[in-house]
């Protein structure tokens, strides 16, 4: 079975994958984006920027940002946001209700935010239910990002809070999956190889 098989979903004209998780395909079968599990963190018509949530860097992240280690979401450390823009950082939170964003961040959907790193984290750690610290970041230029989509690379499905502080990250592009309606479900048997199917 192909996975452009499995969900041929293009993105319908006018509408955004903000808040929407991009999920790789067995078609993207190296690099940071081999089984990646992408949040999509703005999207319109002049592109696209997002995290891969799924990819721990062998790093210190006090060596990077001292102060914040101790404050992230376990597992902790420095996770690949995508290839570009590797000497930059981008932090995440879990943000609470809908009411105003805590002081130092930034809401963008529902509960999901950005933190601003040259705050103090132990002013910002209290009062969040999840951070986390990515290097770099995905990006993608006018209709570059649906040209994939159409392509076969991603299905798109919906994101959970939970997903972008996962204290599992290793297994979340097959638990992403199959947590899918059929037969987009059936993805997360895929061997890595598409081939070998």
């Amino acid at each position: 079975m192909d996975s452009a098989d499995i969900l041929r979903d293009p993105v319908p004209d006018g509408s955004t994958l903000t808040g929407q998780l991009l999920v790789a395909t067995p078609e993207i079968s190296a690099g940071v984006f081999h089984r990646a599990v992408v949040l999509v963190l703005h999207h319109d018509e002049d592109g696209a920027q997002g995290v891969v949530l799924n990819k721990y860097v062998d790093a210190d992240l006090d060596e990077v940002l001292p102060g914040w280690d101790e404050h992230t979401s376990c597992p902790g450390g420095i996770f690949q946001g995508g290839p570009v823009k590797l000497d930059s950082a981008v932090g995440l939170v879990a943000l609470p209700g809908d009411d105003d964003p805590v002081l130092g961040t930034k809401r963008l959907f529902g509960g999901v935010g950005l933190v601003d790193l040259d705050a103090p984290p132990v002013l910002i750690s209290p009062e969040v239910a999840g951070l986390r610290v990515f290097v770099g970041y995905a990006g993608w230029g006018a209709g570059q990002l649906e040209s994939e989509i159409d392509e076969g690379g991603w299905f798109v499905v919906p994101a959970r809070v939970g997903d972008a502080f996962t204290a599992d990250p290793p297994t979340l592009w097959t638990r992403v999956l199959r947590r899918q309606p059929p037969p987009l479900c059936l993805a997360a048997t895929l061997p890595d190889d598409p081939t070998m199917n």
